[in-house]
């Protein structure tokens, strides 16, 4: 049984087609020179019927499926401007008197050792992107079609080793059941169309192109990530049913979307979620979500091999900013470093990356990176209603420099008469055990916090979460992170402020209940858990969680809270989603 990652919810049964992109056969000669401008030219023309293409395909999904969709054609004719392709292209052809075939492909050949040291995901996966581009203008110079799917003559489980955008947007999307693929991962241009489809989709499965056949049944379950190959009667019976349930589990969901995230004795709280880009924030707000309570702005970084311009990031901001409205979008600065970084960026290789120079710290070395950003987020306050928060704050100096550097950034704009929103919050993330002791002066500086529980269960509990040895001791409800948090919140509304949480704890029932009973004001979660979230809070009065969460308090193990959390919630939480 092939496992890999729950990319997009649902159940697929049906047949496999796989997806077989087709092997250029690519011959390398050298040209005379008085032929090299000419060759030149040929590529050029090539790149530009590329881009036609493109804008074509551009206009096609944003009219079928959505704006958000879209977005990420945008950012394939980006690459098709980035003179890492272009230019080095360019110059292969007049310095080594190559054809443009041989000559674009050497330079595609050359772009995995730029990524070869990147161990995020979210990397590799932008690394498709330049082969997708790269393939299309292949394509355009040898005058081949590309590859289509819109005579698809039956209902089918799509299986290849990866999908592009432009090979879902011609598709005939009645008769795709599934998506299936080798690599990709929750961030993939795979999971995000599949999602916004509500197509269901397992990503990262390795090598299920050479597990299935064409024409064999499969079972895809994009709810645990795992593949049935040649499934037995009874398996697709099982399955059957549980496709049966899941469908008639989300459209009762779905009647939830326009109500408020609130309790049964009247406790409102914020409902927001996380997002790493304008393409997630359609489906989100469709969902019910009262805005961004994060956004991941480090991905615009890591998807290129430049720094984005002020105006790019301007105008992702913006775009987020105007469809919220006019609920509010939160964008966390950048948070380069640990295991997120950048090819082209001289992060220095330390022995502990997680503790060192990155988020806040390397934004007030690197001042003029950080300024861009400040700069756009302002802009784009012009537009709805944005603020500021500032990752991994282990003291009130760096709150006051950022401060200083915030106000320099105000006066630049006014002096030079651009709009901007003048009177943006700005608030911390917790997530460093220094800001939780510290919080009571910490929240004089600030006008809100977020927790980052990853982060500060991580650091407090002296624990690597991807770090499988020592994973059994990587502790939600640790008596330490739940005093920790108590303190937070307790010393945040003695101030006048509110506490939002941000991490995954915000995103499983059992904690979010926890939580709540804390006293936390805003919770911002992943777009798939929203709904289901929103029907734990509405299923619960606010004063049972607080005696849960008094009572947690009073422990002093791991082992006993958790069997005590689980004795007191989980039974609640499995009858609250069942609707019963």
């Amino acid at each position: 049984m092939p496992k890999g990652i729950a990319a997009s919810p649902g159940i697929a049964i049906g047949k496999v087609y796989i997806l077989e992109k087709e092997n250029f056969c690519i011959l390398e000669y050298e040209i005379k020179e008085e032929v090299i401008e000419a060759e030149i030219k040929r590529f050029r023309e090539a790149v530009e019927e590329s881009k036609r293409e493109l804008e074509e395909i551009k206009k096609r999904v944003k009219k079928t499926i959505g704006e958000k969709e879209a977005y990420i054609f945008q950012a394939h004719l980006l690459i098709l401007e980035d003179p890492l392709l272009i230019g080095a292209t360019i110059d292969r052809i007049r310095k080594q008197r190559l054809n443009a075939e041989a000559s674009l492909r050497n330079t595609l050949k050359a772009f995995p050792a730029k990524f070869a040291s990147a161990q995020a995901g979210f990397i590799q996966e932008r690394f498709r992107d330049v082969e997708d581009i790269g393939e299309r203008v292949l394509a355009n110079l040898l005058k081949r079609p590309t590859l289509s799917l819109s005579h698809l003559e039956e209902e089918i489980i799509l299986v290849a080793y990866d999908l592009a955008p432009s090979d879902t947007v011609a598709m005939q999307k009645d008769k795709i059941l599934g998506f299936a693929t080798n690599i990709g991962g929750r961030t993939s241009h795979t999971a995000i169309m599949a999602r916004s489809l509500k197509i269901p989709a397992v990503v990262g499965l390795r090598d299920i192109t050479q597990k299935v056949k064409p024409g064999s049944v499969i079972i895809l379950d994009g709810n645990e990530g795992k593949i049935f190959v040649n499934p037995t009667f009874k398996q697709i019976e099982r399955y059957k049913r549980s496709q049966k349930e899941f469908l008639s589990y989300q459209r009762k969901l779905e009647t939830l979307r326009s109500l408020p995230p609130q309790t049964l004795d009247g406790r409102e709280v914020e409902l927001a979620v996380n997002i790493a880009g304008p393409e997630e924030i359609d489906v989100a707000l469709r969902d019910g979500a009262e805005g961004v309570g994060l956004y991941r702005t480090e991905y615009l970084y890591m998807n290129r091999e430049t720094l984005p311009s002020e105006a790019e990031q301007m105008q992702a901001y913006k775009i987020v900013a105007e469809k919220a409205a006019p609920n509010t979008v939160i964008i966390r600065t950048l948070d380069l470093g640990g295991d997120k970084f950048l090819s082209h960026f001289p992060v220095p290789s330390e022995i502990n990356p997680f503790m060192g120079w990155r988020a806040i710290r390397l934004c007030l070395e690197k001042v003029d990176i950080f300024k861009v950003q400040l700069r756009a987020i302002l802009r784009a306050g012009s537009f709805g209603k944005v603020k500021i928060m500032y990752p991994m704050i282990s003291g009130v100096e760096e709150i006051e420099k950022a401060r200083t550097i915030l106000s320099e950034v105000k006066r630049e704009l006014k002096r030079e008469g651009t709009s901007f929103s003048d009177d943006v919050e700005v608030g911390a993330m917790i997530e460093v055990p220094s800001a939780a002791i510290i919080a009571d002066l910490l929240a004089k500086e600030v006008d809100f916090f977020s927790l980052g529980t990853n982060d500060l269960i991580q650091y407090s509990l002296a624990v690597d979460r991807v770090n499988e040895k020592v994973a059994y001791l990587y502790q939600p409800l640790h008596p330490t992170i739940l005093r920790l948090i108590d303190n937070i919140v307790k010393c945040a509304h003695r101030e006048g402020i509110w506490v939002g949480a941000c991490g995954e704890m915000a995103s499983d029932p059992l904690f979010v209940l926890i939580l709540l009973g804390l006293e936390i004001d805003e919770f911002s979660v992943a777009p798939t858990s929203l709904l289901e979230i929103k029907k734990i809070i509405r299923g619960v009065t606010w004063e049972e969680t607080q005696k849960v969460a008094s009572e947690l308090l009073k422990l002093s193990t791991s082992y006993e809270a958790r069997r005590f959390a689980q004795r007191k919630l989980s039974r609640k939480i499995k009858r609250i989603l069942k609707g019963s």
